[in-house]
């Protein structure tokens, strides 16, 4: 099933316009400069939600005056940001305003086990349009690459852009990658995929430049630019989902380690009597917190209507459900034991927690917290805070983006 979120170039997705606009203008209050700034940004921003719209409907979406629309569209077509031509308005003349479509845009693809998601953005990785298929990832890397490239195609035809205005891809993957490869490495959510160079194959497609990174990864740098983590230089992302894993900020940089392996906290020994996990250790920290683990743990009692997805479990657990509650805290205070660890080592201001399970909130998290008080160094404790995510799912795709961005910069 095919699942289309499409603008012209910049309608914004719900809840997402207030952090936009917060990101993506930042000016001093009080002075003339900020004013004007701000006052353009409003008008770009109505354009992207209305398409076509004449000054004077410009003056009623933004509540500024006609005078001072008048000055702004100005200002922004000697920029080459808008276009202006005659038309008509209930039978008088008009100027028709629209917003010209950036040159430099990106591409972000997220791979997820189960779905693939594309998005078109601007040269600051703002998502433009997007679409999302389910899929089954794990079958192949050449059907899935397959797969995205038409994806891509399907999104640039309905976005009515060419591909000539792309300069780059992104790509988010469920699996650690080669930092100088670009191979995927060991075991992952993907295991047909280890070996693979997602980047050639897409680039070989696609024309295009592609760069790759794991999702828990560019999660954590979405979060830290746009998300709950803003303004925080030491970070640890919790991506909850089919696996365990964390992106670590240091000093606001992404700690990837000397192979591209760091974060894999989903393979960290936590019981040598525990269950078996998929990389053949016994006791692994995914084992009780990773989706298809914690739903086999469910009592089922032959009842056809048992939670069968993480997000039915957490429905399951807010309405009292024992088992499900059970299995969420007890992931929480394996979670916690585990980040324990990391913060002694890496001593975060932060640990966000995403993904899936990460829905789960307090029910999650408060056990987790439980489990580092006992196992965390105070000096470590005092100053950490553990949150929610605030991006979900988006983060991903953004930070795909944003990395897409990146990759045509020009250096300072």
């Amino acid at each position: 099933m095919l699942v289309c979120s499409l603008a012209p170039f910049g309608v914004d997705r719900p809840g997402e316009r207030g952090r936009r606009a917060v990101s993506d203008v930042e000016v001093t209050p009080g002075t003339q400069a900020a004013l004007r700034q701000a006052n353009q940004q409003r008008v770009i921003e109505a354009l992207r939600a209305g398409g076509t719209l004449t000054q004077a409907e410009l003056a009623r979406a933004t509540g500024l005056s006609a005078a001072s629309v008048s000055n702004i569209v100005r200002d922004l077509r000697e920029r080459g940001t808008v276009s202006v031509r005659q038309t008509s308005s209930h039978g008088r003349r008009a100027r028709g305003v629209t917003l010209v479509r950036p040159p430099g845009a990106v591409v972000g693809i997220s791979f997820s086990p189960d779905r693939i998601s594309v998005a078109l953005g601007d040269g600051r990785g703002t998502v433009l349009a997007r679409e999302t298929i389910a899929y089954d990832v794990a079958v192949g890397p050449e059907r899935g690459v397959r797969r995205a490239v038409w994806l891509t195609e399907t999104l640039l035809g309905r976005a009515r852009a060419e591909r000539s205005m792309v300069t780059a891809v992104g790509v988010s993957l469920p699996a650690p990658v080669d930092t100088t490869t670009g191979e995927i490495l060991g075991v992952s959510c993907l295991p047909r995929w280890d070996g693979y160079r997602p980047s050639e194959g897409l680039s070989e497609r696609i024309g295009l430049p592609v760069v790759v990174e794991n999702d828990a990864n560019l999660c954590a740098l979405e979060e830290t630019r746009a998300g709950v983590g803003r303004g925080r230089k030491h970070v640890i992302y919790l991506c909850l989902s089919h696996g365990v894993g964390a992106g670590i900020i240091v000093s606001g940089r992404l700690l990837r380690g000397a192979g591209g392996t760091a974060g894999e906290i989903g393979h960290m020994g936590l019981d040598e009597r525990g269950q078996v996990c998929r990389c053949g250790n016994r006791g692994c920290l995914e084992t009780v917190a990773g989706a298809p683990y914690i739903l086999d743990m469910l009592p089922r009692y032959g009842d056809a209507g048992a939670p069968a997805t993480v997000t039915e479990m957490v429905e399951a657990a807010a309405v009292w459900d024992p088992g499900a509650r059970r299995i969420i805290a007890e992931a929480g205070a394996a979670l916690g034991r585990a980040t324990a660890i990391l913060a002694n080592a890496v001593n975060p201001e932060l640990v966000i927690v995403g993904g899936e399970l990460a829905a789960a909130g307090e029910l999650l998290l408060e056990p987790m917290r439980r489990s580092m008080e006992l196992e965390t160094l105070s000096t470590a404790l005092d100053n950490l805070s553990i949150v929610q995510a605030e991006l979900g799912e988006e983060a991903a795709l953004r930070g795909a983006l944003r990395m897409a961005s990146s990759v045509t910069e020009e250096p300072e």
